[in-house]
């Protein structure tokens, strides 16, 4: 007889080996993954259950008419995001997107700040799904339609 350890058992340890690496890769990934992740909240949701002050997350809404304000530095705006049953006010300091504006769509990333004003780092201004080419904007929808077809 031999001291060594049969074949069988060596594929065990190594099937064995390999599956607790693949878990602890996987662990590894998700935790990696986990402290990465920008978590989105409405106005509401905010308001309610606000994050803490130290993460990342982002913020999407409408700005409300009437809130956008410039401070004297000139570079820096307020305003005040909200949705059917929350408002944040929203500071934001840097170059503003060009579709940005009262009354449109943005999604702020940034950190809520002690006095509950979400200070921004990046904006990312949304426009509504009904774009029209300036082309095509005095054309009926015929007319649109024809000139689609003509392309394709």
């Amino acid at each position: 007889m031999s001291g060594g350890i049969k074949a069988k058992h060596q594929r065990l340890v190594l099937v064995l080996i390999a599956l607790a690496a693949l878990i602890g890769a996987g662990l590894l990934a998700a935790w990696a993954l986990r402290s990465q992740a920008s978590y989105f909240y409405l106005p509401s949701e905010m308001a309610a259950r606000p994050p803490a002050s130290d993460r990342a997350v982002r913020l999407g809404g409408m700005v409300e008419q009437g809130s956008l304000k410039t401070m004297p530095d000139g570079v820096t705006i307020t305003f005040m995001v909200s949705d059917d049953k929350g408002r944040v006010p929203v500071r934001f300091s840097g170059i503003v997107p060009d579709l940005f504006k009262e009354g449109s769509g943005v999604v702020a990333e940034g950190k809520r700040a002690a006095d509950g004003t979400f200070v921004a780092g990046n904006l990312l201004a949304k426009h509504d799904e009904k774009y029209v080419p300036r082309e095509m904007k005095d054309m009926t929808d015929s007319q649109a339609h024809k000139t689609g077809e003509n392309v394709q």
